[in-house]
């Protein structure tokens, strides 16, 4: 069943569909009056509805029954991600909001190879949003993570103080390195992943975390990619924090 993002969901009244949904609706599934769609408020709360009406560029819709929506994870996870070049950044955010994230936070560090001008010129935080508004249509959450706006590495460490903080560097990157699994048994309620950019961390911004009391840790003997380090450490935390 097709599923839409509906945030003035009502059980009780006849609601409109925010535009790019209903575009989507009418011109590319074609649906029509009377078909039965999913639809989900970002809040967590998701039901059963009829389209009640297709006008133009409008269509309106009515709850038939509330659902279940799928249950979010116990540690809500925020990806701290530094900015990547070209499309790699929307991937990132499509694989994080499908593993159950509360939040991606963008930032930008020594060797970040995008300026952050190019963030508030270029249109990319609309786009990350609808990325967002995709993924979770597709992996059935009904939830809506938001994408912070972007930072600079300086600003992360400060907004981020007294919560479980834990930053994947090269297994060579000298300080006191944990691997992954010395985290076996722990179930924090919130943790900042961060992860750095492809030309890698900074000695001084590790340094930095070091002495802010962030936990260092590698993927084994692994140096992975900067796009793909999200998708590949966060299910390895959900399963050592038993919470697939």
């Amino acid at each position: 069943m097709h599923r839409f993002y509906a945030p003035a969901l009502s059980r009780d009244s006849v609601f409109e569909l925010p535009d790019e949904e209903a575009q989507h609706l009418v011109r590319v599934l074609r649906l029509k009056a009377g078909d039965e769609i999913a639809v989900f408020d970002g809040q967590g709360h998701e039901a059963l509805a009829r389209i009640a009406s297709v006008m133009s560029r409008r269509v309106s819709v009515q709850v038939v029954e509330p659902r279940a929506a799928a249950p979010e994870p116990r540690v809500a996870v925020t990806l701290a991600q530094a900015l990547l070049k070209s499309d790699k950044m929307d991937r990132v955010i499509r694989d994080a909001v499908m593993l159950g994230v509360v939040a991606v936070q963008p930032f930008v560090s020594r060797r970040t190879g995008v300026p952050m001008k190019a963030v508030e010129k270029g249109g990319r935080q609309h786009r990350w949003d609808r990325t967002v508004i995709s993924s979770v249509k597709q992996c059935g959450r009904a939830v809506v993570p938001r994408v912070h706006e972007t930072k600079e590495f300086g600003e992360l460490l400060p907004s981020t103080a007294g919560r479980t903080r834990l930053m994947f560097v090269e297994p060579h990157a000298g300080h006191d390195i944990a691997d992954v699994t010395s985290l076996e048994g722990q179930q924090p309620s919130e943790a900042i992943v961060m992860v750095g950019p492809e030309g890698g961390w900074d000695p001084r911004e590790i340094t930095e975390a070091a002495a802010a009391g962030v936990t260092l840790l590698s993927f084994g003997a692994r140096v992975l990619r900067a796009d793909a380090a999200g998708a590949a450490v966060i299910p390895v935390l959900r399963y050592i924090w038993r919470d697939l």
